[in-house]
């Protein structure tokens, strides 16, 4: 084959979520949007803060080469320094802009901070279920994707398990709370013990891991305290996007931190900006870095998930479906009726409901309901799940 055979392999294979998506606009085109329950994207039905558009209608009226042109590469040093100034505000830190990098949404950053750190046979550890994607992004890095499950029960991080699962090749481990796709966080006294195993296997080991923190849901939470993983673990990187804080997926706009107190921040912060560079992230989206100037500490609309998270558990509960509570992000981890996902997946979609099957999440046996839609559709698919809980009984 003339062309490259890994991403051929990646195009024929597709993302089972944007699969599903797709199938779901077909068929709300055949048969209604209203007769189709698609609960397969993570896209926020949420409209964006009013102050986001005064701040575009805001840019308009600059100078074109202000607001079309190219930024540094790093993005607005301006821009930096709002993100700085709101995480001290928030976490108590001293960062400045030279501690971030903006970038085009949390896939660019997640793959940066792979290409900053990753050499010829490196392991990275993910924490199972996890975000398909992060197979992809590290797996093209250059190093081998690792699955630790988590605590079945609690889907905490199985900290032993992890132990377990580092050697001498163990680069990396990636968290992802509040959770995507199960909703949970990973509490102060999860995250410490992480941090001792961390340490005890590199004083073992004689070698440097690194936790990246990948937190796009960090401000969709219920009453609960999503910790500042810096403050657990020196070795950290965090990875942000405001596709769901601000209602902005498609716009691409995001960031990585490197925090000072990671001990090797400088050497860091230059392969960061390198591998942005390599990759061709450079220059994140100028109009919307102009939005974080005006918008950064703009509130999400957690109200409004929540009310959906209530309206969803309440009455899938009341059918008898199992599911674990979510704390944060909007998604229900729901336990499938069958052991095979993809099998209950299929009884699924003759009623017109479309959850995504747990396999592709590296975990067997549950659904993933989005939640991120219409008050509407979450009260309207109701008679469908209990048809289909009646299948099975």
């Amino acid at each position: 084959m003339s062309i490259n055979q890994k991403s051929y392999d990646y195009g024929a294979a597709k993302s089972s979520i944007r699969e599903i998506a797709a199938y779901g606009a077909a068929r709300k085109a055949a048969i209604g949007a209203e007769n189709v329950y698609d609960f397969s994207l993570g896209n926020p039905s949420i409209p964006a803060p009013e102050a986001v558009r005064a701040s575009l209608e805001h840019s308009l009226t600059l100078p074109p080469t202000q607001v079309h042109g190219y930024t540094p590469a790093a993005g607005l040093p301006s821009a930096r320094e709002a993100v700085a100034k709101s995480l001290n505000r928030r976490f108590g830190t001293a960062y400045g802009p030279n501690d971030l990098y903006l970038t085009c949404g949390a896939a660019a950053s997640l793959s940066i901070s792979f290409h900053a750190l990753v050499n010829a046979g490196d392991e990275i550890i993910v924490i199972a279920p996890y975000f398909p994607e992060y197979r992809v992004w590290i797996e093209t890095s250059g190093a081998a994707c690792i699955e630790v499950m988590a605590d079945a029960s609690t889907f905490q991080i199985d900290t032993e398990a992890v132990r377990a699962a580092i050697n001498e090749h163990t680069k990396a481990v990636v968290i992802n709370s509040p959770n995507n796709p199960v909703g949970s966080v990973y509490s102060r006294a999860n995250l410490d013990a992480l941090a001792e195993v961390l340490h005890e296997r590199e004083e073992e080991l004689g070698t440097r891991i690194y936790l990246i923190s990948d937190e796009p849901y960090r401000e969709i939470v219920y009453g609960i305290e999503v910790p500042w993983v810096p403050d657990v673990y020196d070795r950290t990187i965090v990875t942000y996007s405001y596709s769901k804080s601000l209602s902005l997926p498609g716009e691409r706009i995001g960031w990585v931190l490197v925090p000072p107190a990671n001990p090797e921040h400088d050497e860091l912060v230059l392969a960061v900006a390198g591998a942005g560079r390599k990759l061709g992230f450079v220059c994140a989206p100028a109009i919307f870095q102009r939005v974080l100037i005006d918008c950064v500490d703009e509130p999400s609309d957690v109200e409004a998930y929540a009310r959906n998270r209530k309206a969803l558990t309440e009455g899938l509960g009341s059918l008898g479906y199992e599911y674990i509570e979510p704390d944060g992000a909007f998604y229900l981890w729901v336990k499938a009726l069958e052991p095979d996902a993809g099998a209950f997946f299929e009884q699924c979609k003759k009623l017109d409901l479309l959850p995504v099957p747990s396999d592709s999440f590296g975990c067997p046996g549950w659904v993933r309901i989005g939640y991120c839609v219409s008050y509407e559709t979450i009260v309207n698919s109701m008679p469908a799940w209990a048809k289909l809980k009646a299948l099975y009984e």
